[in-house]
C-alpha cells in the first residue's frame, strides 16, 4: 500500500514476462486484500489516498491507528463509538494488533481521572484479556503495564485496571467489572439490575421458544379450532396448546391428540401476567437493537433504561 502511494503508475507496469502486478498476484494465489489493492487503477489509487486505501484493504491497521490518535487526543467517545458500531471480530483484531501501544497510550493519558477512559480500558481488556500481558520492546525486561502506568503517574483507577489478570477478566461478568472500577453515580445499581434481568430473560427465551408460542397463543384475540378451523376456540383444559371449538371436535381429535397431551409442569400464567411479559418482550427488543447493547451499560442503553423504568 505504501509502495502504491509513492508510485501509482507502478500498478500498470509490466515485468520482462509482460505481467502486471495483478497478474503476478493472481498467479501466486495472493490474498483478497492484495488482489483488491493491485486491481486499482492509478487514477483510483490517487483519488482514494493512503488513508482510504488502508480503511478498505487494511482495516485492522487503519482502525488501530485511529484508536491511538483518539486516545492521545482524549477523544474517548470516538473509541467507544468504534467499539459500538463495528463487528466484534474486527474490534478484537484491532485490540490485539499492537496492544502494548494501545494500552501504553491509555496509561500515558490517564494522569487525570476520566470515567470515559476507565470505561474504555475495561472494554478493551474485556474484549481481549491477553492485552494485559502486553510488553513493549522499549521497556526493561519484567516491566508490566501496571509498572508503566505508575511510572507515567497514571491515576490509581487506571492502574487498578492494568493490574488485572486475563484469568480474572475472563471469569468476571462485565457489569461486575464496571461496578468494581467505576463510581456509583456512573454505575447505578438499579439500572444494572434491569440490564442483568433483561440479559437473563433473553438467554432464557432463546432456549425456550415454547413459552413465546404460549404467550402469543393467549394474547391473540381468537384462535381457530385445530379440527375444523372455526372461531372462537378454547384451549385444551389439560395441555393448553391445542384448541377446539366444540366437544365433538375435541372427541374426533382425541385419538391423535392424546399422544401429545400433557399437563404443564408449572402453573399457567394469568392473562395479566402474560400481557406484562409481552410488554417486556417489546421493551427488550427495542433495547437490544440499540447500538452497543452487547457491551453492558453503554450510554445509549443506560439512558434508554433510565427513561423506561
Amino acid at each position: 500500500m505504501n509502495s502504491i502511494n509513492l508510485n501509482q503508475e507502478a500498478l500498470t507496469t509490466r515485468d520482462n514476462k509482460g505481467e502486471t502486478p495483478i497478474d503476478i498476484a493472481h498467479r501466486s494465489g495472493a490474498c483478497a486484500e492484495i488482489i483488491g489493492l493491485l486491481s486499482l487503477t492509478p487514477e483510483a489509487a490517487r483519488s482514494l489516498g493512503g488513508k482510504e486505501m488502508a480503511r478498505l484493504y487494511a482495516p485492522v491497521v487503519y482502525w488501530w491507528s485511529e484508536m491511538v490518535t483518539w486516545i492521545r487526543s482524549r477523544s474517548y467517545a470516538d473509541c467507544h463509538k468504534f467499539i459500538n458500531e463495528h463487528d466484534d471480530e474486527l474490534v478484537r483484531e484491532v485490540l490485539k494488533y499492537d496492544n502494548s501501544n494501545l494500552l501504553r497510550c491509555v496509561a500515558c493519558n490517564g494522569q487525570v481521572y476520566s470515567d470515559s477512559l476507565v470505561f474504555l480500558a475495561l472494554r478493551m481488556v474485556h474484549r481481549y484479556p491477553l492485552s494485559l500481558l502486553a510488553t513493549h520492546h522499549t521497556w526493561p525486561q519484567g516491566v508490566t503495564l501496571c509498572d508503566y502506568a505508575q511510572n507515567q503517574n497514571a491515576s490509581k483507577e487506571i492502574a487498578k485496571v492494568l493490574i488485572l489478570t486475563p484469568a480474572h477478566i475472563s471469569s468476571t461478568p462485565f457489569p461486575t467489572l464496571l461496578r468494581q472500577h467505576l463510581p456509583k453515580q456512573f454505575v447505578d445499581s438499579s439500572i444494572f439490575g434491569t440490564y442483568n434481568t433483561a440479559c437473563t430473560f433473553i438467554k432464557h427465551m432463546k432456549y425456550d421458544k415454547a413459552e413465546l408460542v404460549e404467550i402469543e397463543a393467549v394474547l391473540k384475540p381468537a384462535r381457530k379450532c385445530d379440527v375444523c378451523g372455526s372461531t372462537p376456540a378454547k384451549p385444551c383444559a389439560r395441555c393448553k396448546t391445542s384448541y377446539f371449538c366444540s366437544l365433538p371436535c375435541m372427541k374426533s381429535a382425541w385419538k391423535k391428540h392424546k399422544k401429545t397431551c400433557k399437563a404443564p409442569t408449572t402453573p399457567p400464567a394469568t392473562e395479566a401476567e402474560l400481557r406484562e411479559l409481552h410488554k417486556g418482550i417489546a421493551l427488550l427488543n427495542m433495547c437490544i437493537q440499540r447500538s452497543g447493547a452487547g457491551d453492558g451499560p453503554t450510554s445509549v442503553v443506560v439512558g434508554f433504561l433510565v427513561v423506561v423504568q
